[in-house]
C-alpha cells in the first residue's frame, strides 16, 4: 500500500473515532454559528475535509455569511488563518501594510527545492533587487516587441493549423491541453529563447523539459494541501513515493535550465531577446539566481494563460450574444485598419479591442487563474473591518470568491457579464483591490499586460476563424485544486470552420 494510502486511511481512521466519541458524549446542542463549525482538536478539518472537492466554493460561502466578508478559522496544521474577500484587507494587506504580510518561510520552504529564492518565492532585499531589474525589463518596448512577435508566430504555425486539422477530421480535442502546450512554448521562448516545441500538427508533439515541469508543479501544489504534512517530509527523508519523483523532475528542470545558462556563459549577450540574456546582462548575477528566476517566470506564464482561455472559451459556449458582440467588434478593427480576416492583429489593434479586453476580465472575475493568494503576518495587526490578525497566522484574500461577493459586483454578481466592465463604448479599469487577479501594490503582476497580449491574440485568431462546440456545454467543468484554476478533465470539444461572407458572419 502506497504511503498516500496509509496517510487518507489513517486521516480517515481518526477523524472517525473522533467524531463518534465527539457526538455520541456532547449533551448540549451546538450553537449555529457563521462559518464553519469549529470541533476542539481537529479545528475545521472535518468540514474541509467534507468540502475538499468544492473547496473554492466551500470557502466562499463561508466569506459571504460573514458581515465584512472576512473569517478567522483554526486548524491543528495551520494554526489560525485569516481569510478575506473584502477589498479593503486585500489593499491593507498588499500596499498599506505591505512590509508585515510577507509570503513567509511556510510558503517558501514548500518551494525552495523547485524554485530556490527566485522572484516569487523571496521576500525581502532579495525579492527588491529581482523586481527592480525585472520590473525595468518588462516596461521596455523591445521586450513587448518580442512577445508580440512570439504569440503570432506561435499562433499562424501552430495553433491555427492543429485547430484547422482537427476542423477537417472532425477530432475532439482537448483544448485546455492545446492551450498548455502553446503556453509552455511561449513562456519557454520568452524565458530562454528556446522552442521545446510542446504544440505540433500531430497532437504528440512534447518535451521531457515539460512532463518534469508538470509533475514537479502538481506535487509541489499538493503539499499546500497535505492533511498531514509530515508524512510528504517522512517521504522526502526517505526518497520514496511522490517526493522521489518530484526530485526526479526538478533535476530534469534544473538541468535543463543549467545547460542553457552554461552555454550562453562567455557569448556576447543580446539584451533585446528573451527574460535570460536581460538578466544576464548584470555580471553578478549567478548561475543558480539565473535559474532560479527564470524557472520563476515559466511557472507563473505556464498554466496562467492558458487557464483563463479554457474558461473563457467554455463561457463563450453558452453565452453566444457575447460570442457575437466580439465578432461584431473584429469586423470594426478590420474594416478601421483595412485588415483581412487571417491578417494577425498589432499591439495597437489589439488594444483598441475593448469589449474582447472585457469579456475576458470577466471571466477572469468569476475563474481567476490564481483562486486565493497567502502571505505571513509578521506582527500582529487590526484589519480595516476590526478583525485582529495575530503575529504568525497565515492571511489569505480568496480572489474566487471576490468575484462572488455581491457587496463588491452586485447580485448578478454569478453571471458573464462584459457589459459590466464598459462604459462609454471604452473598458473600464477597476480597483486591483476589488479585481485582485493579477494581485496589486508593490508585487502586482508584472507580466499583466503580457498576458493581455497573449490571450486577446489567441481569442481573436480563434473566433473570427473557427466556431467551438464544447461538450460540456451549460455543465460547469471540475476544478483542480492546485497553482492555478485548471479544468478537471480538460476542455473537450468539436471546432469547424467559420462561415465568413466576405464582411457578414453567418453560421453553417
Amino acid at each position: 500500500m502506497e504511503l498516500f494510502s496509509v496517510q487518507t486511511f489513517l486521516f480517515l481512521f481518526l477523524l472517525s473515532l473522533y467524531l463518534y466519541f465527539y457526538f455520541n458524549t456532547s449533551t448540549e446542542k451546538p450553537i449555529k454559528k457563521p462559518g464553519p463549525k469549529i470541533y476542539p482538536i481537529f479545528g475545521v478539518l472535518p468540514d474541509f475535509w467534507k468540502n475538499r472537492h468544492r473547496f473554492l466554493d466551500w470557502l466562499t460561502e463561508i466569506l459571504r455569511d460573514r458581515p465584512t466578508n472576512t473569517n478567522v478559522i483554526w486548524s491543528p496544521i495551520k494554526g489560525y488563518v485569516f481569510v478575506t474577500a473584502n477589498p479593503s484587507n486585500v489593499e491593507h494587506m498588499l500596499k498599506t501594510n505591505f512590509e508585515n504580510y510577507p509570503k513567509g518561510n511556510c510558503f517558501t520552504t514548500l518551494l525552495e527545492d523547485f524554485l530556490g529564492h527566485g522572484i516569487f518565492n523571496s521576500d525581502g532585499e532579495l525579492w527588491k533587487i529581482q523586481r527592480k531589474t525585472a520590473s525595468y525589463e518588462f516596461n521596455t518596448k523591445s521586450l513587448r516587441n518580442f512577445i508580440m512577435e512570439n504569440v503570432t508566430v506561435e499562433i499562424s504555425t501552430r495553433l491555427l493549423p492543429v485547430l484547422t486539422k482537427a476542423s477537417e477530421t472532425q477530432q475532439v480535442l482537448d483544448l485546455q491541453d492545446i492551450l498548455e502546450r502553446f503556453a509552455f512554448d511561449n513562456i519557454c521562448k520568452l524565458a530562454f529563447n528556446i522552442d521545446p516545441s510542446c504544440l505540433s500538427i500531430n497532437g504528440t508533439g512534447a518535451s521531457e523539459f515539460m512532463r518534469a515541469f508538470e509533475e514537479a508543479t502538481t506535487i509541489c501544489s499538493e503539499r499546500f494541501l497535505d492533511a498531514l504534512p509530515f508524512i510528504a517530509k517522512v517521504k522526502k527523508f526517505l526518497n520514496i513515493g511522490s517526493e522521489r519523483r518530484l526530485k526526479k523532475s526538478i533535476k530534469i528542470v534544473h538541468e535543463f535550465a543549467d545547460n542553457i545558462i552554461r552555454s550562453r556563459m562567455g557569448q556576447k549577450v543580446d539584451k533585446e531577446k528573451d527574460l535570460l540574456s536581460r538578466f544576464m546582462s548584470n555580471e553578478e548575477n549567478s548561475p543558480e539566481f539565473l535559474r532560479d528566476i527564470v524557472i520563476s517566470f515559466i511557472l507563473a506564464g505556464r498554466d496562467t494563460t492558458s487557464s483563463s482561455l479554457s474558461w473563457f472559451f467554455w463561457l463563450l459556449s453558452s453565452h453566444p450574444k457575447v460570442e457575437q458582440n466580439i465578432l461584431k467588434e473584429l469586423e470594426t478593427i478590420r474594416v478601421r485598419y483595412r485588415k483581412n480576416i487571417g491578417e494577425t492583429y498589432s499591439y495597437n489593434e489589439l488594444h483598441d479591442m475593448h469589449y474582447l479586453h472585457a469579456a475576458i476580465s470577466e471571466a477572469l472575475r468569476l475563474y481567476p487563474p490564481l483562486p486565493a493568494d497567502t502571505k505571513t503576518c509578521l506582527n500582529g495587526d487590526i484589519m480595516p473591518d476590526g478583525t485582529f490578525v495575530g503575529k504568525g497566522w497565515q492571511v489569505t484574500y480568496h480572489m474566487y470568491g471576490m468575484g462572488r461577493m455581491e457587496s463588491i459586483w452586485g447580485k448578478n454578481c454569478f453571471e458573464f457579464l462584459p457589459e459590466r466592465w464598459i462604459e462609454n463604448g471604452v473598458f473600464k479599469h477597476e480597483s486591483p483591490f476589488r479585481f485582485a487577479v493579477f494581485q496589486a501594490g508593490p508585487r502586482i503582476c508584472l507580466g499583466k499586460d503580457m498576458a493581455y497580449i497573449q490571450m486577446k491574440s489567441i481569442a481573436a485568431s480563434v473566433l473570427e476563424r473557427f466556431e467551438m462546440e464544447v461538450k460540456s456545454k451549460g455543465k460547469v467543468p471540475e476544478y483542480l485544486l492546485a497553482f492555478t484554476l485548471r479544468m478537471k478533465g480538460g476542455l473537450p470539444l468539436r471546432v469547424r470552420k467559420r462561415c465568413i461572407d466576405e464582411i457578414n458572419w453567418c453560421e453553417s
